[in-house]
């Protein structure tokens, strides 16, 4: 045992106590209870604690949590008796080794003595209490002093035992001093803070990566699992913090109760409750309810949730009540109002909004939460007058038990709901501390199954309020009695179709947003100036091109006078040498030249040099020159670019660095997208979070970027999994300077293993020890950054869910990549992500973040059977901006793609050929109100626009009757096309009655010498060439084609086709049935 007031491993084992905590609560101990002695200490004159034997049962005592709140541990089989002056501790000689370190601490602290009493294994310790009431009854100076206990913790053991035995004797006075320890342990501190938050974290990550996840596969796979099962499973993976993708060492880790599931219409909102062994029912109207709770370093959270299944409109009704009510109570929860508003506040909103439901509302609103799962006097019903006072914790907890419901089904005609969350009370506010989504999309789920007893929504995605049923999370199963897929979403597509042409000319109505070039102004050839006057013109000692790099001008030798040029006038310079000599010309920059920017009305009247030409018989001064001309050019022109950037850019606020540095976020080794510039060696970086941004920095001071947080409109965290990098990657509102780029896209990565290829060399085993082991190395390597990535990105999603950034809405979104499709966005083929609110490419450089809410539709162009890729065409809601193109999509990637877009609530049409979407666009914003009348986006509609094409198809075929008479505009290839060697039924029966029997036995010559004389007698014999063949086409339609025709050749080569050596011409074929149009036109040639 050490005296020295510091706890150290030799002397009580692996134990140590925390000194700095231990005196701190020590003395806030003490001055509670001299503070508040007469009101809830009940006057004590000493404080008795007796911590009973460890069990395996899952208990909450306030000996126990006294323990842990002073010691950092429990104590189990311990006395400890509190007097003003003393400290006396009856424990085994192990615990007092390590209580011993405690002396100079409490001396210090409080002025107490520590007083150790230690038991022998086989001792009763009897006479050791006797000692203790006597050092009480000495230091009160009264013979029945008052000792304040804890007295509905029934004593367990010999020690306790004879302990309650010596205290109800006739020598003490007992007081309860229960409600002291709870205000004592009401407020928490910052350590105790950290620990609950731990704990909340832990909790919704459970929920939300596991309970969740495991219970949409159990629905969707139609399984029969127990609930006591599941209850087992979740219990495995809060002790197992890993496995939630929660960073938190196991040994501090606990349950805070058995997981609770509760479906089929046997439902227990008490705290108290357990799952029994029923399957999980998921039919629909049913309601599932799940609460998890985990402890940290002993402080308890706890999270409830209800998930609806095809909700009638009654529960629709009191989900979205309740939900109001916990919000409005924890709204209450402000420091200062009474315990009894909490519950008085969700009371209101059911009296407003749903009074039928009033007596079914539980009879509480939570309790106060810390060591102990629900600390006595802190329940939030309605009599409880007590202060909320900041630094408290509650479990806000609010349901509806027992609630009828309109089916006739015994496991759903009754149901319950729960909600229940850990919050934190703050000076102003209150923090809710387990973030999991409780919102109706979030928690409603719909099979798509039609119920004779229940009335079915027409489209469960579509959002609903009032007496109507919520909008579903997600559509889990489908049998063959329902629509297809492809039905449900082409019902979707109409809704949408509707919704978003009513949309766009609400928006159209109101006035579309530009945006302009965001180019800075040029600067014109008045603001370039070199010297100020003449005299600061520097004399050169010879007549020779001199380069001023300072003033960034050229000397030019012009008649024996130095000329000053400013090097921005200079277009460009050229030198070509020629035997002994140097030609040296350089071009400027003048008004009217091409790609000139200088259009300033004042240079009207001044006179340009456009061209001046040099000649040297020095090669090296001429060739020195030129290069500085060079040089001093391409520098002034990346400044002046440079500035032209930065003077569009917006205004940043200051960046507030943290003061803790060793709670401060940070990831090293980090590279950067744009990387700076410069010539040198590029170098890693840090990357920091700050108080209201970040900041990336390496050892060069120029090399440093602050991305704020009010700047940031998506964040992306991109774990390595197929690719060669992890990655952060930031979408800003406003453009900022990366060195000298002006860029709205910044990404931090770091490369999860060596881009390394061997030359030469056999060709390695896969079972050579050495490459499995490499890959070994490489798998952790990966699995290792990945793990730092994510533990960074849940410290910043905590940052970022304070109240001062909530108008932010700043959350790290990670890419689903099982929705992924590879295309051509850019120039080269990339993997294309989707997540829940962008569309992304963050690999391949550029980079592409389309925001899904800027959307306006999506057009599926080339799509069509045989094809095997396909176009995506984006076409943004500000329709100034250029329509995105993603080319060459997989068609086998086209279902998923139509999926995801359905599920997003985005409108696509589908389309056989690509569109040239400028004018399109451009004809929408010249007539906006005629694109609205016309049906708005539905001229893409194929589907409908392939049925019309087919009905006016089917009336011109059948009202087809070629004419005879052609009109004279059209071509000779038109008319060529459209003459047929097959005939309708109708120009049959007309040609049958027009013909005599003398015409049938006509020889092709006959014909032909018959219709020149006809053309003659009707005056014919100036018509041309081309009318002539028009009027034979039509006379030979009617017994054949004509012969073939070389150059100059007769019409008396060969017989037509359909000649018998008879010499008669043969009648058409029969056609048959088949009437309308015709089938093919071969042309004539």
């Amino acid at each position: 045992m050490t005296d020295n007031g510091k706890a150290k491993p030799g002397s009580g084992g692996d134990y140590t106590i925390n000194l700095d905590n231990f005196s701190k609560r020590l003395k806030v101990f003490y001055d509670h209870w001299n503070g508040n002695k007469s009101e809830l200490w009940g006057s004590s004159d000493a404080i008795a604690v007796a911590t009973p034997p460890p069990s395996d049962d899952l208990r909450y005592l306030k000996s126990s949590a006294l323990n842990v709140w002073l010691l950092g541990y429990e104590f189990p089989e311990t006395i400890i008796v509190f007097i003003q002056k003393q400290i006396h501790f009856l424990c085994s000689k192990k615990k007092a080794d390590l209580i011993g370190t405690l002396k100079k601490a409490a001396h210090e602290a409080v002025g107490a003595d520590i007083v150790l009493h230690v038991k022998g294994k086989n001792g009763d310790g009897i006479d050791m209490m006797d000692s203790i009431l006597r050092a009480v009854s000495a230091q009160s100076k009264s013979d029945t002093p008052v000792v304040g206990h804890i007295p509905k913790e029934a004593p367990e053991g010999k020690l306790l035992e004879a302990w309650a035995e010596k205290l109800s004797g006739e020598s003490v006075q007992l007081a309860d001093v229960t409600n002291g320890f709870s205000e004592l342990f009401a407020v928490k501190d910052a350590t105790e803070i950290i620990c609950v938050k731990k704990a909340a974290y832990l909790t919704s990550s459970v929920m939300k990566n596991f309970v969740v996840p495991t219970m949409e596969k159990v629905i969707d796979e139609e399984k029969k699992v127990a609930h006591s099962s599941l209850m087992d499973d979740t219990e495995k993976i809060i002790l197992d913090p890993l496995k939630a993708k929660v960073k938190l060492k196991a040994e501090n880790i606990d349950i805070c109760y058995p997981p609770v599931f509760q479906s089929g219409g046997k439902f227990d909102l008490r705290p108290g409750a357990s799952s029994n062994d029923d399957y999980l029912y998921y039919d629909p109207t049913s309601v599932i309810i799940c609460a998890i709770g985990s402890r940290y370093s002993n402080y308890c959270s706890n999270v409830a949730r209800t998930f609806l299944i095809d909700a009638t409109p009654t529960q629709s009704k009191a989900y979205e009540t309740l939900l109001k009510a916990q919000e409005a109570a924890l709204a209450a929860c402000k420091p200062g109002n009474q315990m009894c508003t909490v519950h008085q506040a969700a009371v209101a909103v059911f009296e407003k909004n749903a009074p039928e439901f009033l007596s079914n509302l539980t009879k509480s609103a939570g309790t106060g939460m810390g060591l102990e799962f629900r600390e006595s006097g802190l329940n939030l019903n309605p009599k409880n007058d007590r202060l909320i006072k900041e630094g408290m914790i509650f479990n806000i907890c609010l349901g509806l038990n027992n609630v009828q419901a309109e089916t006739n089904n015994e496991k759903t005609k009754q149901f319950s709901l729960l909600l229940a969350d850990t919050a934190l009370v703050t000076d102003k506010t209150v923090e809710i501390l387990t973030n999991c989504s409780k919102a109706v999309k979030d928690v409603a789920y719909s099979f798509n199954e039609d119920e004779e007893e229940v009335p079915k929504p027409k489209r469960p995605k579509v959002e609903m309020s009032g007496l109507e049923a919520v909008h579903s999370k997600a559509t889990l199963r489908s049998d063959n009695q329902e629509m297809s897929k492809e039905e449900q979403r082409r019902q979707h597509q109409a809704e949408l179709a509707r919704q978003k042409n009513e949309e766009t000319a609400r928006r159209l109505a109101g006035g579309g947003s530009g945006s302009g070039d965001g180019r800075g102004p040029a600067r014109a050839s008045n603001e370039l100036v070199a010297y100020k006057n003449v005299n600061d013109v520097p004399s050169p000692r010879e007549l020779v091109i001199h380069v001023d790099q300072r003033n960034e001008a050229v000397l030019l030798p012009i008649y024996g006078s130095m000329v000053p040029f400013h090097v921005s006038t200079v277009k460009s310079v050229t030198s070509h040498q020629d035997n002994r000599t140097c030609t040296i010309r350089i071009f400027f920059n003048v008004p009217g030249m091409p790609f000139s920017n200088d259009n300033n009305l004042k240079s009207q009247g001044a006179i340009f040099l456009k061209e001046i030409t040099f000649r040297s018989k020095d090669p090296r001064h001429s060739s020195e020159v030129v290069q500085q001309i060079k040089t001093l050019r391409r520098q002034v022109a990346s400044r002046e670019s440079e500035r032209a950037e930065r003077a569009t850019l917006v205004t940043q606020e200051k960046l507030q660095l943290a003061t803790n540095k060793a709670k401060q976020m940070r990831l090293n080794d980090l590279w950067i997208r744009p990387p700076f510039g410069g010539r040198g060696r590029k170098l890693s970086g840090t990357f920091e979070a700050h108080v209201n941004g970040f900041r990336y920095s390496t050892s060069r001071a120029d090399e440093r970027v602050d991305i704020m947080y009010a700047n940031i409109k998506h964040a992306f965290f991109q774990p390595a999994e197929k690719e060669m990098i992890t990655l952060l990657h930031f979408h800003l509102h406003n453009h900022i300077m990366v060195g000298n780029k002006k860029t709205k896209d910044v990404q931090f990565y770091v490369e999860v293993m060596d881009v390394v290829q061997t030359v030469g060399g056999s060709r390695r085993s896969a079972l050579d020890p050495d490459e499995i082991e490499e890959e070994q190395r490489e798998r952790d390597r990966k699995n290792r950054i990945n793990m730092e990535f994510q533990n960074y990105v849940n410290k910043v999603n905590d940052h970022w869910s304070q109240p001062q950034f909530k108008g932010l809405d700043l959350e790290f979104d990670i890419p689903l990549r099982e929705l992924g499709f590879h295309g051509v966005p850019h120039k080269a083929s990339a993997f294309i992500i989707p997540t829940s609110t962008c569309l992304v490419e963050l690999i391949e450089t550029p980079f592409l973040v389309v925001t899904l809410g800027e959307i306006e539709i999506v057009n599926l162009e080339r799509v069509g059977f045989g094809t095997k890729n396909f176009d995506m065409a984006i076409v943004f809601k500000d329709f100034k901006k250029d329509v995105l193109r993603i080319d060459s999509i997989p068609s086998s990637s086209l279902d998923a793609i139509k999926e995801w877009l359905d599920t997003t609530d985005l409108k696509y049409y589908e389309s056989r050929l690509n569109l040239n979407w400028r004018p399109i666009l451009k004809t929408i914003i010249d007539d906006p109100r005629q694109f609205v009348e016309d049906g708005g986006w539905e001229f893409l509609n194929m589907e409908a626009s392939d049925s019309e094409a087919e009905e006016e198809s089917e009336e011109s075929d059948q009202g087809y009757e070629p004419s005879d008479a052609e009109p004279e505009s059209e071509s000779e290839d038109d008319d060529s096309s459209s003459a047929s060697l097959v005939q309708s039924d109708e120009d049959e029966d007309e040609d049958s009655d027009e013909e005599s029997e003398e015409d049938k036995g006509k020889t092709w010559d006959e014909l032909e010498r018959e219709a020149t004389n006809a053309d003659r007698e009707h005056g014919a014999e100036s018509d041309s060439e081309e009318e002539r063949r028009r009027r034979k086409v039509k006379t030979f339609s009617k017994s054949g084609p004509p012969p073939q025709r070389g150059s100059g050749s007769s019409s008396k080569h060969h017989p037509p086709p359909g000649r018998g050596s008879s010499g008669k011409s043969r009648p058409p074929p029969d056609r048959g049935s088949s009437k309308g149009g015709l089938s093919k036109k071969p042309k004539f040639r």
